[in-house]
């Protein structure tokens, strides 16, 4: 079964090493309270997801590989309306109508008639004792009684349910749905590096025992620099027009980045970047910083992040005069290539589907320019992009 297991997580898409493998079945030999599939659910994502962007897509996977042995039908073949399990009253049930109410007979045959029920239900029901729904003593949904049921949203009332159906923990945290601020910063996470920088304020246990070792025994007590968050990100924002629909997806990876990198700094842009960029969103002319001065500012230790859906004439691009808010003596292009030589890591993300791109003219340009490091602003893309700028 193992073997099993280890084949269909990779056809999954887990990339599931053979040390990984190894260290699993080193701890099932030394677990002996791991006897249900929950706690070996536990064990094995322990051991074979070291990525959480991956739990989700570990616990479809889970799911489908046991699936008669849960005995629970994956809640996501199944879209119930939130309206079938919204209980607005309680229902109260007395000592003898809870005696009068028969258990099903067990787990199995709770699961078989909960797939019928699942076939069958077309509308939303309160109380009685078949459907899915609030109150009753139907042995489906929540807010009501019966000795043995599955408990379907909702809360635990009287804590007789002998398997509860919720959904998947970890649905935000796979890397092939829309953007979230978490999300982000599991990607970002990548490219953070660590230094040991300033005086020396934390003990360094290897050291002080490796010396002491070497002073007979009299200890040696040996200090070190704390560690810290080395990497330094420019962030540069395209904002207005175009980019008025993906505000929300640059407030998170703004907002991501802000939290992971201790060393951020940000300006913004519109459409393209010429010989100055703003230092607030609103671009006020009082706001205006040079480019020549973020480039003496700035040194090429910056790994430079341009987020924008580089979609504008192209004339904005290759031609002087090009730009649609001032007289440009020279073209966009001319700018973006001191910008883009001065840093040594550079990507550009955009929040435009990657599907779209070919239809856009500006879009390759850009990519050009880039040297093929525009990546999609998807969790995927972010990750892609790390990996260029590391």
């Amino acid at each position: 079964m193992l073997v099993q297991f280890l084949l269909h997580m990779k056809h999954s898409g887990l990339k599931v090493t053979t040390t990984e493998w190894l260290d699993l079945i080193a701890a099932l030999q030394v677990c002996e309270k791991i006897n249900t599939v929950d706690g070996f659910y536990q064990l094995a994502r322990t051991c074979l997801v070291k990525d959480e962007s991956l739990y989700d897509k570990f616990d479809q996977a889970f799911g489908r590989f046991f699936e008669g042995v849960r005995a629970l039908p994956d809640p996501f073949d199944f879209d119930l309306p939130e309206d079938w399990l919204n209980n607005p009253t309680l229902n109260h049930f007395s000592e003898e109508e809870k005696a009068a109410i028969e258990a099903m007979g067990g787990l199995e045959k709770l699961i078989e008639v909960l797939n019928e029920r699942l076939k069958e239900q077309k509308e939303r029901h309160e109380g009685g004792s078949k459907w899915i729904g609030t109150g009753g003593t139907s042995p489906f949904g929540h807010s009501g009684y019966n000795p043995e049921g599955v408990r379907i949203g909702g809360p635990s009332k009287h804590k007789r349910a002998v398997k509860v159906w919720e959904q998947r923990q970890y649905k935000n945290l796979d890397s092939d749905i829309e953007l979230g601020t978490r999300n982000i910063k599991v990607a970002l996470r990548a490219l953070r590096n660590f230094a040991r920088t300033g005086s020396s304020v934390e003990l360094d246990l290897d050291d002080t025992i490796r010396s002491t070792a070497k002073n007979a025994g009299l200890l040696d007590v040996k200090m070190r620099p704390e560690r810290h968050n080395a990497v330094k990100v420019l962030l540069l924002l395209d904002v207005g027009g175009s980019m008025d629909f993906h505000v929300k997806e640059s407030e998170e990876l703004f907002s991501a980045c802000q939290s992971e990198f201790k060393h951020l700094k940000h300006y913004y842009f519109h459409n393209f970047i010429y010989d100055h960029l703003w230092q607030d969103n609103k671009l006020h002319r009082q706001h205006l910083t040079s480019l020549v001065d973020v480039l003496r500012t700035y040194g090429k230790d910056y790994k430079l992040i341009i987020v924008g859906d580089a979609a504008m004439s192209p004339y904005e691009i290759v031609s002087p005069f090009g730009s649609i808010d001032f007289m440009n003596e020279r073209p966009g292009s001319y700018y973006f290539k001191q910008l883009f030589e001065h840093f040594d890591k550079a990507i550009w993300l955009n929040p435009t589907p990657e599907s779209q791109w070919n239809y856009v003219q500006s879009i390759g340009i850009v990519d050009k320019l880039m040297d093929k490091k525009m990546y999609p602003l998807t969790v995927e893309g972010i990750t892609q992009g790390i990996r260029s700028l590391t």
